[in-house]
């Protein structure tokens, strides 16, 4: 399946603005393809306001966030992958929601083949796993 980080960050911004809050974003600045201004940066992360009275142009897409923001009063584009953004959340009273890092996950290892010769033979720990497990009962203690 497809991330839900991009739904759900459309989700929340527009959920942040119904309720008159300004909406914020946490980025990761050293992620791959961002582009913010580095002199804003602070401990490998940016936080950007993305409310309409501060960006201009801002677009929402499954695979990233792009705007024109002003820095310093400086007209600058900004692009962020939505992998980068680390969370969302309300200035006024903090409501949001923070992302778990989306790392790409490993491919499983191959399966170990299964040697001849203990196909045929009984596995003893499982034989005394099974005979260890006894049902489990209730008795009355007073």
């Amino acid at each position: 399946m497809t991330s839900s980080r991009p739904y759900l960050l459309r989700a929340l911004y527009e959920w942040i603005l119904e309720n008159q809050c300004t909406p914020y974003i946490v980025v990761n600045a050293y992620a791959n393809e961002v582009m913010v201004p580095q002199e804003y940066v602070k401990d490998g992360q940016i936080i950007l306001n993305i409310s309409p009275s501060a960006v201009h142009a801002l677009e929402m897409t499954n695979e990233a966030i792009n705007f024109n923001g002003r820095f310093s009063g400086i007209p600058t584009p900004v692009y962020v992958p939505v992998t980068a953004v680390m969370g969302i959340y309300a200035r006024e009273n903090g409501q949001g929601m923070v992302f778990e890092t989306e790392n790409p996950s490993p491919e499983p290892p191959p399966p170990a083949p299964k040697s001849v010769k203990n196909e045929n033979k009984p596995d003893k720990s499982k034989a005394s796993e099974s005979k260890s497990r006894s049902r489990p009962s209730l008795r009355v203690v007073k």
